[in-house]
C-alpha cells in the first residue's frame, strides 16, 4: 500500500507539474525559492540592479547563511551580521495588468527589501511573515528585475523606530539561522483581489475560512469563509464569493455562493459565504484530513481572483477543566518543542517533507500536542501538524517574562499577525500569550485581538501560569502540576532531564553514570549554574524518570473528579542547538536525537500515551537492550500498561515485576543469558493483552544503509535532502545495540554529503566519517539541479561495506516554479476519526466541602478548597496545626487528594480522621503537585488533619532553572511556614462501586 501510495503521489505531482506548465499565465502563487545568490558581509551597492553578483554563492531558498554551524557551535555562539541575498528574475507573460505581491515567511532578524534599487520595506521582528507589494516597482515581462535583501541577525538588533530590542530575541532559547531561512513566493493578482494575510507590512487580513454549528455524530456543519477584497480600479463593482470544497480524494463536496456585495475603489470589504455540509470528516489527533475550500471573487459572473485554502474542520470546547476535541475529553500529552526544530549543518531550512517527518514522529510516540516555545512556529511546520495531526499552541513571541511599553506592544502586534496568518489551519488550538504569567489586563488585550480576527476558530487563549485569571482561557505552570474545575490547566513544561541516546546504562559502554557531565557549566548570559548533575542521565533512567514524572498528571486526569489536570508537554522532542545542562554544547532532552532516531523515552512515551485520557491499547517496552557481557546482572525495567507484567528470559519465568507509578515493573538482580528477553502483559483476570521481546544479536558482521525520503522521491532542486540510516548488523540482519564502529562515507554522482551527528569533535558536523552509537546513525545528502542517482558507499575497517543508490526526480526550477514546497504531501490518517467511544471512565467520586474549621487563620481556611492555586490556608499558631472540613454528605471516604506548599520537598507528617476515625497516619510524598493519599475507607461528613510531627526535607526531585534559581513550590517567605501545614487545595473522594 506504501508503493502504491508513493507512486501514487509521484504520478499526480506529475500531473500536476504538466498543468501547471500549460496555465502558468494564469497562475497566482509561484514558489520563489530558487535561483538566489548569497554573499556574508555588509555590501551595501547590492541594492543597485547592476551590481556584479557573479562571485556570490548560488543558493536555493530556505537557506540560511549559517545553517552548516547548527550542533557544531553553542547557541551563544552561532555567527551573527550582516548577509544579503539576491536574485533576477521575470515577470510571466501576459501579467501586464497584474498586481505583484511578494510574501517572505520570515527573515532572521532583520530584512531590508529593495526592488530595482528602490526600497521597498523593512521587516524587523525576525518571528513572522511578511510581504510587500511590488507593484510600482516592478518591470513588466521580458523585462528583467532584481531583487535585493539585506539581513542582519545581531543578537543585539533594535527596531529602529524605537530602538527596543525585541524580547524573544533571546541567546538561551531561539536558534539564531540568519537570512532567509524559510520559503519565499510571489502572487500574481487582478486589480480586484482576495488580499493576503500579512497585516503589519500590507495592512490586510486574507481568507478566513470556518465551521459553526457542528453535529459531530451526524458529520455536519456550517462551512463560512470571509475574504477581504480590495478593489483597484478606478470605478465601483458589484462582487461575489464563489466558493469550492474539495475533499482529499479530489472530489468536490459542495459549491456555492455568497451575497453580492458593493466595492468602491479603493475600498477593502470582506465577501461572505456560507453552507451547511453534510458527510464531513473532522480532522482530529493523528487523523489529519483536509480540504481545499477555494474562493473566488466574481465580478459580473466572471471570476477574477481564486484563493485555495488547504484547512480543516473541528469542534474544540474548554470548560470543566477540560479540553474537548470532537465532543471528546482530550488530555495534552506531548512536546515543549523548540520553535527553530532544528536538524545537524542544515538547521531549521528543511524541506517540507521533514517538517513531516519529524512531526508525525511526535504522533507515532502517542503524542498529541505540540507547544512552540517563545516565538511564533514557521508556517511550514504549522502546515505540517495539519497534515500529521498533531495539535499546535502557538506562541507569538516572548522570553520568560512580562513586558511593559515598547516591548509589550511589539508582542501584542505580533500576536495578531501569527493569528491572522495562521488561522485557517486546524491544528492550532491554543494561542499561548506569554512564556510566563502576565498581567489581567494584558491577557484581556490578547484576548480583544482573538476575538477580532479569529472569533469562530474554536481557539483557546491564554498564557503560562494563569491559575487564578479570570480572563485567560486555559494555563499551567512549567513544571507543576495543576487543577480546575474551571478553565483547563496543563503543564507547558516538564520531565527537563537530558541524556544522549549514545549512553544505554551501567553496564554498556562507554558506561554513563547518572550525573556525570552536569557540573560545569555557565547559562548563555554568562552567569554559573548551580550543580545540575541531577539532569543528566543516560538512556535507562531517562526513560524511566520521563514515567514517573508523568504519572503525576495522569493521577490528577479528567475522570478523577471535579477538579483535574489535563496533561502537559515533556521538553523537548529532539535534541536541539539550544541551552542545556550538560558538558555538550546542545540540549540532549529529546525522546529522539537530532537525526531523530528514537531513544528509548520515544517507546517509553508510546506506551503510556496511547489513549485520549484514560489508556486505550495495553502495550509494552523493555528499557534497553539484550547483549550484554554475561557476568552482568542487572534490573530490569519493563514500561507497560498492563496490569501484571511478568519476565522471561529464554522462555524461563523469572516471576511477576514489582510495580510502581503505575507503569513501572522492576525485576531485580537479572542475570543476562545470550538469546532472548521477554516481558508478557497481563489484565486483572490474567488474561495476556501484550507482550515485547528483544533478541541478542550476534557479532558486528557488516554495514546496512536504508533511506528515509520524500513520498514521491527526491526532487533534484539542489536543496531536498534524503536522510540515509547506517546500521551495523550481525550476519543475519540484526542490528548490534552495543556497535560503535567509526563508519566512513562517500558520495557520488547527483548529490552532495551534508553528514550528521556523533559525539566526538566539534560533534562530528560535516564530517565524513562518524561513529555509529548503540548501533545505528543517520548522515544526510543533499540533491543537486540535474535529476540522476546519488551513490552512497558506507564501510568500516573489518566490516562488509555497503552501497545505496538514491534516484532524484525533475522538478520546476524556474525563478517563478509553479511547484510549491508542500505540495502533493500526504496526511497522516493511521489514528483514524475521532473515535464515539468515551475516552475516560469516572475513577472516583468527589465530595464537596461546604466549610472548614480551625483555630487559626480562620478567614482563610477556605482558601485551601477554592479552586485557586494561588491562595492557601496555613496555620500561624506555635500549638498543634489543625483544620477541620465539613461536607455536603456523609459519604465513605476513601482517598484525600491534597496539595501542600513545598511539595517537590518537604514530607508533612500528618494524621486524618473521618468523623473522629483515624484512617491515615504517615508523611505525604514528594511529587509535582498534588498527593493521593489512600485512606482506609471510612464513612462520615466531618474529616479532620493535623500535622503531628516536624516536617523533613528531602531533595529527592531537584529542580532548578537555568538561572540557578531554586523554585519554592508555593513556600511563602522562605519557607518559614512549613510547620504550620500550608494547604493549598484539599479534595475528599469515594470509590464508584
Amino acid at each position: 500500500m506504501k508503493r502504491f501510495f508513493y507512486a501514487f503521489s509521484f504520478l499526480l505531482l506529475f500531473a500536476n507539474l504538466v498543468n501547471a506548465q500549460q496555465n502558468k499565465s494564469d497562475r497566482e502563487k509561484y514558489n520563489f525559492n530558487y535561483g538566489w545568490k548569497l554573499n556574508v558581509g555588509a555590501v551595501e551597492e547590492a541594492k543597485k540592479p547592476e551590481f556584479d553578483d557573479q562571485k556570490w554563492t548560488a543558493v536555493n531558498l530556505p537557506f540560511a547563511w549559517n545553517q552548516a554551524e547548527a550542533f557544531k557551535k553553542d547557541i551563544r555562539d552561532l555567527s551573527t551580521g550582516i548577509a544579503w541575498y539576491r536574485k533576477t528574475f521575470q515577470l510571466p507573460k501576459d501579467s501586464s495588468d497584474k498586481k505583484v505581491f511578494i510574501e517572505f515567511e520570515g527573515v532572521r532578524q532583520m530584512g531590508e527589501v529593495y526592488l530595482n534599487g528602490t526600497f521597498i520595506g523593512r521587516h524587523e521582528n525576525g518571528a513572522m511573515a511578511f510581504g510587500f507589494d511590488l507593484t510600482p516597482y516592478v518591470k513588466p515581462y521580458p523585462q528583467e528585475n532584481v531583487i535585493a535583501v539585506k539581513t542582519d541577525n545581531d543578537w543585539r538588533y533594535k527596531e529602529k523606530a524605537s530602538n527596543s530590542g525585541f524580547q524573544w530575541n533571546d541567546r538561551n532559547f531561539n536558534a539564531n539561522y540568519g537570512g532567509l531561512p524559510k520559503n519565499v513566493y510571489l502572487h500574481m493578482k487582478s486589480k480586484v483581489y482576495q488580499t493576503l494575510p500579512l497585516f503589519s507590512t500590507l495592512g490586510t487580513t486574507g481568507t478566513y475560512v470556518y465551521a459553526t454549528d457542528f453535529n459531530i455524530v451526524e458529520k455536519k456543519a456550517v462551512v463560512n469563509v470571509s475574504s477581504q477584497v480590495k478593489n483597484e480600479l478606478s470605478t465601483p463593482i458589484k462582487a461575489q464569493l464563489k466558493v469550492s470544497v474539495v475533499d482529499m480524494q479530489g472530489k468536490e463536496v459542495a459549491s456555492f455562493l455568497g451575497d453580492s456585495y458593493t466595492v468602491n475603489p479603493n475600498e477593502k470589504k470582506d465577501l461572505k459565504a456560507s453552507k451547511a455540509l453534510n458527510n464531513l470528516n473532522f480532522w482530529s489527533w493523528g487523523y489529519g484530513y483536509l480540504y481545499t475550500v477555494t474562493s473566488e471573487v466574481l465580478v459580473d459572473n466572471k471570476s477574477v481572483d481564486k484563493v485555495a485554502i488547504t484547512t480543516g474542520f473541528r469542534k474544540a470546547k474548554f470548560e470543566k477543566g477540560m479540553i474537548y476535541l470532537n465532543d471528546r475529553v482530550i488530555m495534552m500529552h506531548g512536546y515543549a518543542q523548540r520553535t527553530s526544530n532544528e536538524w545537524p549543518s542544515v538547521g531549521m531550512s528543511v524541506p517540507a517533507w521533514m517538517s513531516d517527518y519529524s512531526n508525525s514522529l511526535m504522533v507515532k510516540s502517542n503524542g498529541n500536542l505540540v507547544r512552540w516555545m517563545h516565538i511564533t512556529p514557521w508556517k511550514q511546520d504549522v502546515e505540517s501538524c495539519d497534515r500529521v495531526g498533531l495539535i499546535q499552541a502557538m506562541p507569538a513571541g516572548d522570553s520568560e517574562k512580562d513586558v511593559t511599553g515598547r516591548r509589550w506592544e511589539q508582542r501584542t502586534e505580533l500576536m495578531r499577525d501569527a493569528i491572522i496568518y495562521n488561522r485557517n489551519n486546524p491544528s492550532i488550538l491554543f494561542y499561548e500569550s506569554g512564556n510566563n504569567s502576565i498581567s489581567e489586563e494584558h491577557m484581556k488585550e490578547m484576548l480583544a485581538i482573538r476575538n477580532q480576527y479569529d472569533p469562530y476558530g474554536g481557539r483557546a487563549i491564554g498564557s503560562r501560569e494563569m491559575l487564578d485569571s479570570k480572563v485567560a482561557e486555559y494555563g499551567g505552570e512549567m513544571l507543576y502540576i495543576n487543577k480546575s474545575a474551571k478553565h483547563p490547566l496543563w503543564a507547558t513544561e516538564y520531565s527537563r532531564d537530558e541524556g544522549l541516546r549514545k549512553f544505554w546504562d551501567d553496564f554498556t559502554p562507554p558506561f554513563h553514570k547518572n550525573g556525570t557531565g552536569g557540573t560545569n557549566h555557565s547559562n548563555a548570559n554568562g552567569a554559573r549554574l548551580t550543580d545540575t548533575s541531577a539532569y543528566n542521565r543516560n538512556q535507562d533512567t531517562h526513560a524511566v524518570e520521563n514515567v514517573e514524572r508523568w504519572y503525576d498528571y495522569w493521577e490528577q486526569r479528567p475522570g478523577t473528579g471535579e477538579r483535574v489536570n489535563s496533561g502537559g508537554v515533556n521538553i523537548i522532542f529532539s535534541d536541539s542547538n539550544t541551552h542545556y545542562r550538560g558538558q555538550e554544547n546542545y540540549r540532549r532532552s529529546g525522546e529522539v536525537d537530532p537525526m531523530r532516531i528514537p531513544k528509548d523515552g520515544f517507546y517509553a512515551h508510546q506506551v503510556i500515551w496511547d489513549g485520549w485520557v484514560d489508556t486505550e491499547t495495553p502495550k509494552a517496552h523493555i528499557v534497553g537492550h539484550w547483549n550484554y557481557e554475561k557476568e552482568v546482572t542487572k534490573d530490569i525495567t519493563v514500561i507497560s500498561t498492563a496490569d501484571v507484567v511478568e519476565l522471561f528470559v529464554n522462555n524461563v519465568s523469572l516471576g511477576k515485576g514489582l510495580q510502581s507509578k503505575r507503569f513501572l515493573f522492576t525485576f531485580k538482580n537479572v542475570q543476562f543469558k545470550p538469546g532472548s528477553i521477554k516481558a508478557v502483559g497481563y489484565d486483572k483476570s490474567g488474561k495476556q493483552v501484550c507482550e515485547n521481546e528483544i533478541r541478542t544479536a550476534g557479532k558486528p558482521y557488516a554495514v546496512k544503509l536504508s533511506t528515509i525520503e520524500r513520498p514521491g522521491g527526491t526532487l533534484a532542486n539542489a536543496n531536498d535532502l534524503a536522510i540515509v540510516q547506517v546500521e551495523v548488523v550481525d550476519d543475519k540482519g540484526n542490528r548490534c545495540p552495543t556497535a560503535l564502529n567509526m563508519i566512513d562515507f562517500e558520495v557520488k554522482g547527483q548529490g552532495t554529503f551534508v553528514g550528521g551527528i556523533a559525539q566526538g569533535p566539534d560533534n562530528y558536523i560535516g564530517a565524513s566519517s562518524l561513529p555509529v552509537e548503540c548501533g545505528v546513525n543517520r548522515i544526510m545528502v543533499r540533491s543537486t539541479e540535474t535529476e540522476g542517482l546519488i551513490t552512497i558507499k558506507a564501510s568500516s575497517n573489518s566490516l562488509k561495506s555497503t552501497t545505496l543508490a538514491v534516484k532524484t526526480i525533475k522538478t520546476d526550477l524556474g525563478k517563478l516554479s509553479v511547484n510549491l514546497p508542500n505540495e502533493n504531501l500526504p496526511s497522516f490518517t493511521e489514528k483514524g476519526p475521532t473515535p464515539a467511544t468515551p475516552s475516560f471512565k469516572r475513577a472516583r467520586l468527589p465530595i464537596a466541602i461546604i466549610g472548614a474549621k480551625t483555630n487559626s487563620n480562620q478567614a482563610d481556611a477556605f482558601k485551601s478548597y477554592d479552586d485557586n492555586e494561588l491562595t492557601q490556608w496555613s496555620y500561624g499558631k506555635n500549638d498543634k496545626a489543625v483544620i477541620e472540613y465539613e461536607l455536603e454528605r456523609e459519604a465513605n471516604i476513601s482517598q484525600v487528594v491534597m496539595k501542600i506548599a513545598g511539595w517537590k520537598r518537604k514530607k508533612y507528617p500528618i494524621r486524618i480522621l473521618v468523623d473522629n476515625k483515624k484512617v491515615f497516619d504517615g508523611s505525604t510524598p514528594l511529587s509535582l503537585g498534588y498527593v493521593t493519599l489512600n485512606v482506609t475507607p471510612t464513612k462520615g461528613k466531618k474529616v479532620q488533619i493535623e500535622l503531628v510531627g516536624k516536617v523533613k526535607d528531602s531533595d529527592a526531585i531537584n529542580l532548578v532553572e537555568i538561572t540557578g534559581k531554586v523554585d519554592q513550590a508555593g513556600l511563602k517567605e522562605g519557607g518559614k511556614t512549613i510547620e504550620r501545614l500550608p494547604i493549598i487545595e484539599v479534595e475528599f473522594h469515594e470509590q464508584i462501586h
